[in-house]
């Protein structure tokens, strides 16, 4: 058994101090407010590690590389498409381990990838079929971050529209082939687990998303929803609904359901999430970086839809970035302040049940050892209350983070990859030489 001692511990009621946390390998054991100093002391606040419900990790490339010029979310895409004509499983996998690293040095402790990068390019099959899943699950556990590989069924360039060149690599051809290799996969970690995901209504014709529901058999299921309104007034001239009306009617919402940007919703739309229990994954710093609107994230929450967070195409990777906007983006939307409690924000960042894991997210007995303690002592978090630091802070205030109980963040440094700033860099430089 191992002992920590925090200065200060956002618990399940809220802020505590002098808290005792005991784990025992991969599980906290007890926990008890008010303590001497004992164990290792972990100075600054202490937090149940952030959850990524939604990441690319191979959108990392394009960071700083699509701001030169105006355009929106369809020529950012284009952008998109040539960096992943580039990858295959090793360089993804040497990319990846650089975005996971990036992950858990800013406070993430589990992420949700939404992966659909299956093939080689133009849609020839690897050895290994799921060669780039394997690529994704070794990065992580290299890492030291929970992954759910979130499978994602690719089929349609479009409603009614063939798959482009660039997007056959994204196929398998059909529903079916999709779910027959996705079953296949099973990860040798037990920092890893699976999921599935539809890419969006678009992306899959209405007919496949049945077997989707079926396939994902009570692990996560994830779906990009309404992102941008095009994809609103396209679903209605082909099918008189909205994506959200299409997606209930196929049977794909639900309380193991997360509807990934829900950005442009009518009020119908919001009750039929509410009503399934579904959950609506935000986005900010994703969704502000491709001018894609303010979602409604207040009225979701105020209609019973639980919010999760997630950094996607990581033009920023700052869990307290992501968790600001929520409360920001909502004020400059009401012209109100105080649009979500410090509790209702904690909720939503540390929300590891939305991708799988029930177990973390709650500094209590019996919940995943996951801990990242956060620095009140730096330029940025100097004098704030420590309820309320998460407003303050960024991810270089990270100073440690467990992972299952094992450390991987030390001092601001990570243990298990090193310097991953040059991992990044050169990779990034691999894919992007003109």
């Amino acid at each position: 058994m191992t002992t920590y001692w925090a200065e200060y511990a956002w618990l399940p009621d809220g802020l505590a101090e002098a808290v005792t946390i005991e784990v025992t390998g991969a599980t906290i054991q007890s926990v008890r407010r008010g303590t001497d100093r004992t164990g290792t002391v972990l100075p600054g606040l202490t937090i149940p590690g952030f959850a990524n419900a939604h990441s690319h990790a191979f959108h990392r490339a394009l960071r700083g590389r699509t701001q030169h010029d105006q355009g929106n979310f369809w020529t950012w895409r284009e952008r998109m498409y040539a960096v992943a004509a580039q990858l295959d499983p090793d360089s993804y996998y040497r990319l990846a381990r650089g975005v996971y690293a990036e992950m858990v040095l800013a406070g993430y402790t589990s992420v949700g990838e939404f992966h659909y990068l299956h093939h080689a390019p133009g849609g020839a099959r690897y050895t290994d079929p799921n060669a780039m899943s394997a690529a994704l699950a070794a990065a992580a556990d290299d890492a030291g971050i929970r992954l759910t590989l979130l499978d994602t069924c690719y089929l349609a360039g479009g409603f009614g529209v063939e798959l482009g060149e660039r997007q056959r690599r994204f196929s398998d051809g059909g529903v079916a082939a999709w779910a027959e290799r996705a079953a296949a996969f099973t990860p040798k970690s037990e920092l890893v687990r699976t999921g599935v995901a539809a890419h969006s209504v678009r992306a899959v014709p209405a007919a496949a998303l049945p077997v989707i529901a079926e396939a994902a058999s009570g692990r996560p299921l994830h779906v990009h929803l309404s992102e941008q309104p095009s994809e609103n007034t396209d679903c209605l001239a082909a099918h008189g609904r909205t994506p959200t009306a299409l997606l209930a009617e196929a049977g794909l919402l639900g309380p193991r359901t997360v509807a990934v940007h829900a950005t442009h919703l009518t009020t119908a739309d919001i009750a039929l999430l509410a009503d399934s229990g579904t959950r609506a994954c935000f986005c900010p710093t994703t969704e502000r970086d491709l001018g894609d609107g303010i979602g409604p994230a207040r009225a979701l929450s105020d209609a019973g839809v639980g919010l999760c967070l997630g950094t996607d195409s990581h033009a920023v990777v700052d869990a307290f970035e992501e968790w600001r906007a929520l409360e920001l983006d909502e004020r400059l939307a009401s012209r109100a302040r105080g649009r979500f409690s410090p509790a209702e924000l904690y909720r939503a960042a540390t929300d590891h049940a939305s991708i799988g894991w029930a177990e973390a997210g709650r500094i209590a007995p019996n919940a995943a050892a996951d801990l990242v303690t956060i620095a009140l002592d730096s330029i940025r978090t100097a004098g704030a209350a420590p309820a309320a630091a998460l407003f303050a802070a960024t991810a270089s205030d990270v100073r440690s983070v467990l992972v299952a109980g094992r450390q991987v963040v030390s001092e601001h440094r990570h243990l298990r990859v090193e310097r991953p700033e040059t991992v990044l860099r050169e990779e990034i430089e691999a894919l992007c030489r003109p």
